[in-house]
């Protein structure tokens, strides 16, 4: 793993929380995105050479509803940047850890995500984010 990508906070109201977050690290956010494949709304903030991402559920099935209605708003996940997730898949894998999708999927700011369950990660839940190429992978990259 490279370096903590971002650190995302599950919010109720997107809206009211980019104010709060605005004035809170003196900035705006510089990019807003719907993740369909997860029924989010997110908003990203840089924070010096971090990055914050807030989440809110578009829908009342969505991961973070239930992580709201089961722990309040907070902190959801802490994202790490890798430079091949599939290999980084297989080596947690073989360490132990449970992959909560063995095949990365499309997420926020044009990168592919893969998540590690929190049972196996000490409660957290970790999210492994790869810049998504420009050309989708072939057979012969996942080896």
């Amino acid at each position: 793993m490279n370096k903590i990508e971002h650190i995302g906070i599950a919010v109720k109201n997107l809206e009211v929380s980019n104010k709060l977050f605005e004035k809170l690290l003196g900035v705006p956010s510089y990019k807003t995105e719907k993740v369909l494949s997860e029924g989010v709304n997110t908003s990203f903030f840089r924070a010096g050479p971090n990055k914050i991402e807030l989440l809110e559920a578009e829908n009342e099935d969505s991961p973070i509803a239930k992580f709201i209605q089961k722990r309040g708003e907070g902190v959801h996940h802490i994202a790490f940047a890798v430079d091949d997730i599939y290999k980084e898949i297989s080596r947690l894998k073989s360490e132990g850890f449970v992959v909560l999708n063995e095949e990365p999927k499309k997420g926020a700011d044009n990168k592919l995500v893969a998540f590690l369950h929190p049972k196996s990660s000490n409660g957290v839940l970790v999210e492994l984010c790869q810049e998504a190429p420009t050309q989708p992978f072939s057979k012969a990259s996942k080896q």
